[in-house]
């Protein structure tokens, strides 16, 4: 049986299409490493869309983002409804906190990586800076490149994504350790249950892979956690920096100079 290819796209046409779609990525890593970098240091929060920000969660999610900026973290969000409304509204009413006690200094911000998708026309109102994204993939290095942190709010399948992903990284050693805090005990407990009877039962997990979560109802619990880790790697690098400036440099060469003897000039 011959199958008849006419229809289907020359490779050449489909190599030629793939190549242009380079500079489209590239163009997008660009924008969100140019705007990102005024954030730092930051919080990725992830969340439902589906539920309503008036709901028990999203006052839950507001009350943490709110105490997060107030400490002098900026809060980065998917920019859109329900859960991610709640996040970037609370962490305004911190901002604005923040604005009050520290008013030379660079607040935070609050900001929302949007993805376009049709039932997600735009930015929720309460976002300072909105970056949008086409591709799923670039907007996922923003949220984790910039975030000293996660906090993982009740959510579907967009927010475990974005949860197991964080953890393989860090469990493969190819992105820094960082605290992930999950807040909702009665929402999250099912499922680390299920990892410790099955998951790390049959040895597809240890258990210090479940050293790395952290769980909670308790926004200033969540915010303490961050902020310990964040004091232990500032006073980290700090400690690197002493270290390399007490290093003598070494010299760029062994050889001795050996000045030539100057000849005496004979009195006439």
């Amino acid at each position: 049986m011959k199958l008849d290819l006419s229809e289907f796209q020359n490779p050449y046409e489909r190599t030629t299409r793939d190549t242009w779609l380079i500079f489209k990525i590239l163009a997008e890593f660009v924008d969100g490493f140019e705007l990102m970098r005024r954030v730092d240091p930051a919080v990725s929060i992830f969340g439902s869309a589906r539920l309503k920000a008036n709901s028990a969660y999203g006052k839950m999610t507001e009350r943490i983002c709110e105490t997060v900026t107030s400490t002098g973290f900026s809060l980065i969000t998917g920019g859109g409804p329900g859960l991610m409304e709640a996040a970037n509204k609370g962490a305004r009413r911190g901002i604005n906190t923040y604005k009050r006690r520290f008013p030379k200094d660079r607040p935070p911000a609050s900001v929302g990586l949007a993805i376009q998708l049709p039932f997600e026309p735009s930015a929720n109102e309460f976002v300072d800076l909105e970056i949008k994204f086409r591709y799923f993939f670039v907007r996922k290095v923003m949220f984790a490149k910039y975030a000293r942190a996660f906090i993982i709010m009740p959510g579907g399948f967009g927010t475990l994504d974005e949860l197991f992903e964080a953890l393989t990284l860090i469990q493969t050693n190819k992105m820094e350790r960082f605290p992930i805090v999950m807040m909702g005990r009665n929402y999250w407990e099912g499922l680390i249950e299920w990892m410790k009877k099955v998951c790390i039962k049959q040895g597809a997990l240890s258990q210090k892979h479940l050293d790395l979560i952290h769980i909670t109802d308790d926004p200033e619990e969540a915010v303490e956690i961050i902020a310990r880790h964040y004091t232990d790697l500032v006073s980290l690098i700090q400690k690197r920096k002493d270290f390399k400036s007490k290093r003598k440099p070494k010299s760029m060469s062994r050889a001795k100079t050996i000045k030539k003897p100057t000849k005496k000039r004979k009195k006439s």
